[in-house]
């Protein structure tokens, strides 16, 4: 492996995840919106400030398919430099670390004094270079889990990225692989720390259940209707 081409990967690809299309997508659609200031109401009756900056945020702000338009656009930036180096040194592990340094980069965007989003559309940018069949298993198997057994929605949020490590260990046993889900789960975990201690302080309390998670953003709103159409969230 070339160190040089392993750093200009890893560079290029946090560079590349340091663009904020909520922040430029925003700025085309609604220049007026101030996302430095997005609340959600918590189960106490009290406001809380979102820490990130990404398609949850947007979609918040701005409704549902502009956070959909910025998810996807979030998925591409880590995705598409990743396969273009994966096409480039098919035997080498260059890709990894594009596809990594992108998840870096939305969490802690160089551009935007490190203030960016959670990371999770990026994620799943990288497992569709590495495993596209991976990646949409792991999406459905997350919320399936998430949603009808442990009946949680942080649950639902995270175990997505979870399984990713599993499915790479047992489909391709590459150590560099499930390296790789590891890494971006830890990176996961600590840009959603702010959220997951309100969060945990609400479940604790008994003031919050899925229902009322789910109620919090327009993807758990929509999640929600698809689960009532079904008959799938009866006690």
């Amino acid at each position: 492996m070339d160190v040089w081409i392993a750093l200009l990967g890893l560079i290029g690809g946090y560079l590349i995840g340091s663009i904020s299309f909520v922040r430029l997508v925003t700025r085309l659609v609604a220049p007026d919106t101030d996302l430095n200031n997005v609340e959600l109401d918590t189960a106490d009756g009290s406001k809380y400030k979102l820490s990130g900056y990404g398609a949850t945020t947007a979609s918040v702000k701005l409704g549902g398919k502009v956070g959909c338009a910025i998810g996807i656009l979030d998925v591409l930036k880590a995705f598409l430099p990743a396969v273009a180096l994966r096409a480039l040194y098919p035997d080498q592990p260059y890709f990894l670390l594009t596809a990594f340094g992108a998840v870096a980069g939305h969490i802690w965007p160089v551009f935007y004094q490190f203030k960016g989003g959670w990371g999770i559309s990026p994620i799943y940018g990288g497992m569709f270079a590495i495993d596209p069949i991976g990646a949409l298993v792991s999406a459905l198997l997350g919320n399936g889990f998430g949603m009808l057994v442990v009946r949680d929605f942080l649950v639902a949020y995270l175990a997505g990225p979870w399984i990713m490590i599993f499915w790479l260990w047992i489909r391709t046993g590459n150590g560099l692989f499930v390296a790789w889900s590891i890494a971006v789960n830890v990176l996961f975990i600590l840009a959603l720390i702010p959220e997951l201690r309100v969060y945990l302080r609400d479940k604790k309390s008994g003031k919050v259940d899925m229902r009322s998670s789910m109620a919090s953003i327009p993807m758990g709103r929509g999640m929600q209707k698809i689960m009532d159409k079904l008959g799938l969230d009866k006690k």
